[in-house]
């Protein structure tokens, strides 16, 4: 028990675990909404489009959090301006488009040498988190639950029909930019703890799984939070023993609690769905013999 307590005796350890679990909340939350809308690639490619906006933000002297929220919007109206303008679909935007920004960031980086290590911004260092990113995530996560408070409900129906939610007067296209805008922001939040190629998991991966384990959209926001805050904490704490990116270790818990619950899952698992197969076929067989009798 001695053992398994220490951890908690170092402060980097502490805040880390805090700043991880926090993270995993808010874009578990979030999560539900990429599921629903399939932007899992927009996720990705938010993700990878910040590299510029870190770079020119040093370049300037700007807060890197700025560079990075201004980059990552761009990136989405450009993603938008293409498929509303062109023949190209919305996947191959999203692919030119975020290599386009990723490219761009990694030539700023090397043009212009700076005290920013490509590793952190790709893997992550939530074990060396400053506190004005501690500040930055705070600021990020209390943004993110006033829109939700605010415009949660209309974005739920946005989600689940957005030609409904205009045919009763909503602004679609507002609700569209304050959840792109949120995602970004907790895109960016989230590289400090995972980096930017392991982003797009944790906003995903605790969306989908709940996505599997209820058919109502409350309880699957709760179970995504949970899940996320939890798999961050425990990811966390276990890279201490395991001495291995703690990054990595959280996606790992979160991929492995997906699998689990895409077999087992009461009534969206393989296991579930092979036993209604198998319902279906027997009372199919039984009624082709009751005919026959």
């Amino acid at each position: 028990m001695a053992g398994m307590l220490i951890p908690f005796e170092y402060e980097y350890m502490r805040n880390a675990m805090l700043v991880s679990a926090a993270i995993g909340g808010i874009c578990g939350m979030l999560s539900c909404f990429v599921a629903l809308k399939g932007w899992s690639l927009l996720g990705d490619a938010l993700s990878h489009a910040v590299v510029p906006g870190v770079a020119l933000a040093w370049i300037l002297g700007l807060p890197f959090a700025l560079g990075a929220f201004a980059s990552g919007l761009l990136a989405a109206w450009v993603m938008g301006f293409i498929r509303r303008n062109s023949r190209i679909r919305e996947d191959a935007a999203i692919g030119v488009v975020f290599t386009a920004f990723f490219g761009a960031g990694l030539v700023l980086l090397t043009l212009f040498p700076s005290n920013i290590r490509l590793r952190t911004i790709i893997f992550g260092n939530v074990l060396g988190i400053a506190p004005e990113d501690t500040l930055q995530m705070m600021i990020v996560a209390g943004g993110v639950l006033a829109v939700l408070a605010l415009r949660g409900r209309d974005l739920v129906l946005w989600a689940f029909d957005a030609t409904h939610a205009q045919a009763i007067g909503l602004n679609t296209r507002l609700l569209q930019m304050l959840l792109l805008g949120s995602v970004a922001a907790v895109a960016v939040a989230a590289m400090v703890a995972v980096g930017a190629v392991l982003v797009i998991a944790m906003l995903v991966a605790p969306g989908a799984t709940a996505y599997l384990l209820t058919d109502r959209f409350g309880r699957m926001m709760g179970i995504a939070t949970a899940m996320g805050a939890a798999t961050a904490f425990a990811g966390a704490y276990l890279s201490y023993f395991l001495d291995g990116s703690t990054g990595g270790v959280i996606v790992s818990l979160q991929a492995a609690i997906f699998l689990v619950v895409l077999v087992v899952a009461p009534r969206h698992g393989l296991l579930a769905g092979r036993r209604a197969r198998r319902r279906a076929q027997d009372q199919a067989q039984d009624q082709a013999g009751g005919q026959l009798a």
